[in-house]
């Protein structure tokens, strides 16, 4: 009886062994106790909370990175970094260059299952520019004929000349020849929603379990100010091409704090790194750090509502007081460039030159003019420095170790020269957004990474209409010129008008240029296929970890 015993329980702990050497556990990439089935999973922090993740809906990159991995637009950008079809098969464009045809790619469909449709394009895209949607970005899509003038309440969707053809067919005609409308069609507002979803649920896109994309990833988890989870979409077209089983984002404003979780192996890629730790790392030529090409624009708005910012003097002699190059070399210490206008280098003129260098710097590093500048503009104003100093003016700056900096230190500089207290105040990213818009401040930090390689992607900011133009500047003759440059295909006029136009925004200074951004990233040494195109963050759509 003992020897059956023995037997028996022999036979058992094999079995138990082949079964559980069936079923690995499942572990996150960095584990060390990774079995051979361990899912790949990307960890990140994307910075802050986004305001929403509705493509009609967002403005900003804390949205886009999120958006731009679970929806995808008619084109896209592939692994290379090279601007493809993506919904789209194929297109054709008109001899005259303002009327597009796509053909959707057969059997796509959304994660719920259903299948995308151009009627699905034709919806959202009349959606976004819908005037109750009130899609901050919606200007983005003026460009197709009529779309404006539905937008502005002055005309009907049956206007704009976006139409479904067929289920796979889409049809789109311009306003005007517009170079650049491919690389629109994969920027988020141009993404797709699906049309059954958003009719049924106003609120489809708060919530994970009714949350409907049709990109690489899904939306699996939203924890409000804490995380975002993202799984690989099995039904993806081109899933294959997609290592990633899944993206984990923390949502954390601290950047001491997610550079530790970096640091300590928590994260796998962070996009936004201390300033300090930047420097340290170019140093000692670490290479986790990638210093990625970015086309954007570090600013302040000055706020024109508010005496005496409303004096151009005034606005100009606290430009000149910056001493950029500083602030580059010993704050932000990444590779920026100090501005000297609104257009960073990058963009090419009629010639094929460099936009910026055909200008040329409009802005100077002079502190005797800016003293007399400035001390002029506040008489005019007939306000006093103890004045000035009694109204408790605020810079407003979205709360980052890196922005404080930047604000300290032209703080400093501005009462080192005119002998004026201003103040800090650090709110979360969307506060600041809401309150720019709202008008609800004196200065404000901003920035812009264009969508787009044509300076009109800068400049068209600052119309009157712009929904981005916090600093409310209202110049007719400026309007009058990026009108021009977006209605016309003839590059010599087109850039004429921008380069003139960039002149009378410098000369009245509505906002204040800091620096031309870089793009400093750390990626952990097993992690590859991470890439950045000058138009967007870092692409982690196409990542692979290895152990």
């Amino acid at each position: 009886m003992k020897k059956r015993l023995v037997l028996f329980t022999g036979i058992l702990l094999i079995l138990t062994m082949i079964v559980t050497g069936c079923f690995s556990p499942t572990v996150k990439a960095g584990d060390e106790n990774a079995g051979s089935t361990k899912k790949k999973i990307l960890r990140a922090n994307n910075g802050s909370e986004p305001g929403s993740l509705d493509p009609a809906l967002a403005q900003g990159t804390h949205e886009s990175w999120v958006l731009e991995n679970v929806f995808e637009g008619l084109m896209t950008f592939d692994e290379n970094g090279k601007l493809v079809e993506g919904m789209a098969e194929s297109y054709e464009v008109s001899e005259d260059g303002t009327t597009y045809i796509f053909i959707l790619r057969n059997g796509i469909t959304w994660t719920n299952g259903d299948p995308i449709t151009a009627e699905d394009f034709e919806y959202s895209w009349k959606r976004a520019l819908a005037p109750e949607t009130a899609g901050n970005y919606a200007s983005i899509l003026y460009y197709i004929r009529g779309a404006k003038s539905y937008n502005a309440g002055e005309g009907s969707a049956d206007d704009v000349l976006v139409t479904a053809l067929d289920k796979k067919t889409l049809e789109v005609t311009l306003e005007t020849p517009i170079a650049y409308f491919l690389e629109l069609t994969a920027f988020y507002t141009y993404f797709p929603v699906n049309k059954n979803v958003a009719e049924k649920n106003p609120n489809w896109a708060k919530d994970p379990a009714t949350y409907v994309s049709n990109g690489p990833f899904k939306l699996v988890e939203w924890k409000h100010n804490d995380k975002i989870v993202l799984e690989k979409n099995k039904n993806y077209y081109n899933a294959r091409k997609i290592k990633l089983d899944g993206i984990d984002l923390d949502i954390l404003e601290d950047q001491n704090t997610a550079w530790q979780k970096y640091r300590g192996g928590e994260y796998d890629l962070l996009v936004d790194v201390p300033a300090s730790v930047i420097n340290q790392l170019k140093q000692e030529s670490n290479p986790e750090l990638e210093i990625g090409l970015q086309i954007g624009t570090y600013y302040y708005n000055i706020n024109p509502n508010v005496q005496p910012f409303n004096n151009p003097k005034v606005r100009k002699g606290l430009s000149i007081a910056i001493d950029r190059k500083t602030i580059v070399e010993q704050v932000t210490q990444g590779g920026q460039i100090p501005a000297v206008g609104i257009i960073p280098p990058g963009m090419e003129d009629e010639n094929g030159d460099d936009f910026r260098k055909s200008v040329g710097d409009l802005i100077k590093y002079d502190t005797e003019e800016a003293k007399k500048l400035f001390d002029e503009g506040l008489a005019e104003e007939g306000m006093t420095i103890e004045k000035f100093n009694d109204s408790n003016f605020v810079i407003l700056y979205n709360t980052a170790e890196s922005q404080k900096k930047i604000a300290q230190a032209i703080q400093e500089m501005w009462r080192e020269l005119f002998g004026i207290k201003i103040g800090l105040e650090n709110v979360d990213f969307q506060t600041k957004l809401n309150r720019e818009q709202s008008g609800d401040y004196q200065v404000s930090r901003s920035g812009w990474m264009v969508d787009f390689m044509d300076p009109v992607a800068f400049l068209d900011l600052w119309c009157s209409d712009s929904a981005f133009n916090d600093a409310k500047y209202n110049n007719p003759k400026y309007d009058e010129l990026i009108k021009e440059a977006k209605s016309t295909n003839d590059q010599n006029v087109r850039m004429a008008a921008m380069k003139e136009a960039e002149i009378i925004l410098m000369e009245a200074m509505p906002i204040i240029p800091i620096y031309f951004y870089t793009q400093p990233y750390t990626v952990k040494s097993n992690v590859s296929g991470i890439f950045k195109v000058p138009v967007r963050c870092p692409i982690i759509t196409y990542a692979d970890i290895t152990e």
